[in-house]
Parts: structure tokens; C-alpha cells; sequence
């Protein structure tokens, strides 16, 4: 199938007018224009994009251990142009995470049609402060523990992608220095000072789960984790940018102070995101969904209920230039979770998920594999 007269997302993280083809399910030709071809009318097609961080959606949660559940929302993920994600799992059990991270699997081996591809796990939890917690459940918060997690990520064929842990607890160097050689590791619900954030990056941390949000803030005379985690260049950050967890100018600052070259766009929804106001559950917790905004009974701000094309779009209104947030939701994820050699941009021989839209990023049409939704 080929497609001309197109303003195309490159690998230079820019538009350039052009055509492309999909062959097999691949990009091929890209940049170059086909007599017989679909005429896209100047339209912009940018490549699926990839959520690293997303507990559920449709009424479901990826801690429900639901393979059924897991389809309904790749299904709805992938409609609206979230064609590749990360589920991450919450503060349970060892059993219950492991249940997750099975049906997780068969997913991930036997992608369903019409459905986003699970190309990995965010592992948020045990591992992280009480006093940071959020909205995890604090029953089961464990000290870094590598056996344990290795068990889940060995019985998973290595499904597990992200692992989280507070730098401030016991062992939290060790576990970092050997999880590296597995995945990526990164700091999450953590009250760690400067000097203990540092030397869990030193160890080999590379990421940092949902800047500014379950972590001290920023503080001239005690830097803490944003301070360590901003002036190491292999450490990207996650930002939710729902327009509540963070506030315009501090996505703002945040793309200042990382670098366009290492934010990554997520969502964190819960399972109410794309469902009515209401009560809904997240880690054994309630949680109660009202004009956008998901809380914990104490009043605690939860995931949110905004998936991440959403979240792209409200970084461009809150003064991100527009090729910074795409690449923030497609290239940067997959490059921390390890698929950037197939997907994250329009480029040949790589899967052809891509979105055509207009020039303000409104959805026109979501492609998965060269086949439209």
C-alpha cells in the first residue's frame, strides 16, 4: 500500500513532506512518492504512540491478572493512537503481580487484531517509601528484594521492562547494579536526598517515574532526586500531562531542564480512565473518578483517567513545540523500554503503527501493522 502528499514525522524529529509504502505489515520507501497511491492531502502521520506507564482502562486493570481484561484495553488503546504500552503493576503481592505478568505475556506473544501491542511491563512496586507511597498500597511495600523480582521477571520470559524502587531503602544499589543487566531501572515513590538518588543513577538507574509526582520537590538547598536525575544525561524522566498531576509551567520546566531528548510523555491512567464518574478500585483501594480528577478516599490524587494522546495534545497547548511532545510519546518510550529497532518512528523496515491527523494532531485514522483501525 502506498501513500503521497504526506508532511511525515522523521527520525530528525521533524516533518518533511513526502510519501511512503507499507509492505508485510513495514514501513518501506519512506520519504519517497508513489504515482499510485493514496493521496493524503498534506495531512501528517506520526508514528503509533507507546505508553510506558499505564495501569487501565475500560474498567479495567492490569493487576487483575485478566487476559480479558488486558485485550479491552489494548482494543481501546489502540483506537485512540496508542498502538504500543508498558502496563506497570502496582504494590500487591509477589502472586498477584505474577498473575499479572502471565496474562500479560500471552498477550505479548499473540498480539490480538485491532488491539495495541503489550511490548513489555512497568514493575511499579514493592519496592518504595512509606512516606511516598501515593496512592500504593503500603501493606505490601517490601525492601528491594533481586530474588524475588528476578523469580517474576524469569517466569515472565523477561517481560518486565521498567523495575521501580526508592533509592533510599536498604540494598537499593545492589538490586540496581544487578536489575540493569535485565532492564531498565527507575526511581518512583521515593523521599531519597541528593546523595542517595545519586548513587542509585551511578549504580545504573536510567529513568525516573512520574517526575515531580510521589518524590520531594525541588529545593535549592536540597536538590533530591530531580536534581540528581537532571544533571545526568542517561537519565530520561516520565511526565504525566493530564493537566492536573502537573501544572503547565512545570511540564514546561520539565522539558527545560531534561531535554526534549529524554521526556517521556505517559498517561498513568486507572481503570476509570475512558469510563463514566464514579467509584472504581486500583490496588485493593478505592478510588472515586469526578470531573477527571481520580482520588483515594483520604483525598490523594491516583493514576489519571487521560490516556496519552490526550496527554501529548495538552503538552502542545501548554507551550511544548509540537515535534518535542511527539517525540516525547513515541521515540524516547520505546527507546527505554527497548523496541526502538522496530518501533517509535516512521522509518523503513520498522512495524508501520502510525496515525494520520492534522496539523493541531486531531486523529484522522490509526493504523496498526499497515492495516487501518
Amino acid at each position: 500500500m502506498n501513500f503521497k502528499n504526506a508532511n511525515i514525522f522523521t527520525e530528525d524529529f521533524k516533518f518533511v513532506p513526502g510519501g511512503f509504502s507499507v509492505k508485510d505489515g513495514r514501513f518501506c520507501d519512506v520519504l519517497l512518492e508513489q504515482e499510485d497511491a493514496i493521496d493524503l492531502e498534506g495531512a501528517f502521520v506520526i508514528p503509533g504512540l507507546i505508553d510506558v506507564h499505564n495501569h487501565g482502562n475500560s474498567n479495567a486493570d492490569f493487576s487483575d491478572g485478566s487476559y480479558e481484561g488486558d485485550v479491552r484495553m489494548a482494543r481501546y488503546l489502540a483506537s485512540v493512537g496508542v498502538t504500543g504500552f508498558a502496563p506497570a503493576t502496582m504494590t500487591l503481592p509477589y502472586e498477584v503481580i505474577a498473575k499479572a505478568l502471565e496474562a500479560g505475556l500471552r498477550l505479548h506473544k499473540v498480539p490480538v487484531e485491532g488491539c495495541a501491542r503489550l511490548l513489555g511491563v512497568q514493575m511499579e512496586g514493592p519496592f518504595f517509601s512509606e512516606k511516598k507511597k501515593g496512592a500504593q498500597n503500603g501493606e505490601y511495600l517490601r525492601k528491594p528484594d533481586y530474588a524475588a523480582f528476578k523469580k517474576l521477571y524469569d517466569d515472565s520470559e523477561g517481560l518486565i521492562s521498567i523495575v521501580d524502587l526508592a533509592p533510599e531503602l536498604e540494598g537499593s544499589v545492589d538490586f540496581v547494579k544487578q536489575a540493569k543487566e535485565l532492564c531498565t531501572v527507575s526511581i518512583a515513590h521515593t523521599d531519597s536526598d541528593y546523595e542517595h538518588a545519586k548513587a542509585a543513577i551511578e549504580a545504573g538507574v536510567t529513568h525516573l517515574t512520574h517526575l515531580y509526582n510521589a518524590m520531594p520537590p525541588i529545593h535549592h538547598r536540597k536538590p533530591g532526586v530531580i536534581g540528581a536525575a537532571s544533571e545526568n544525561g542517561a537519565v530520561s524522566a516520565e511526565l504525566i500531562c493530564d493537566g492536573i498531576h502537573v501544572h503547565p509551567s512545570s511540564v514546561r520546566m520539565a522539558f527545560k531542564l531534561f531535554g526534549a531528548e529524554r521526556m517521556v510523555l505517559i498517561s498513568d491512567a486507572l481503570r476509570c480512565c475512558g469510563m463514566p464518574d464514579g467509584e472504581y478500585e486500583l490496588g485493593g483501594q478505592q478510588v472515586f473518578l469526578a470531573e477527571n480528577v481520580a482520588r483515594l478516599a483520604d483525598g490523594t490524587i491516583a493514576g489519571s483517567a487521560t490516556n496519552l494522546y490526550d496527554c501529548m495534545r495538552n503538552a502542545v497547548c501548554f507551550g511544548i513545540p509540537k515535534e518535542d511532545a511527539i517525540r516525547a510519546a513515541t521515540w524516547n518510550p520505546a527507546r527505554q523500554i527497548g523496541v526502538l529497532d522496530k518501533l517509535g518512528s516512521i522509518a523503513n523496515g520498522k512495524l508501520a503503527d502510525f496515525v494520520i491527523c492534522d496539523k493541531d494532531l486531531v486523529r484522522k485514522s490509526v493504523w496498526l501493522g499497515g492495516k487501518q483501525l
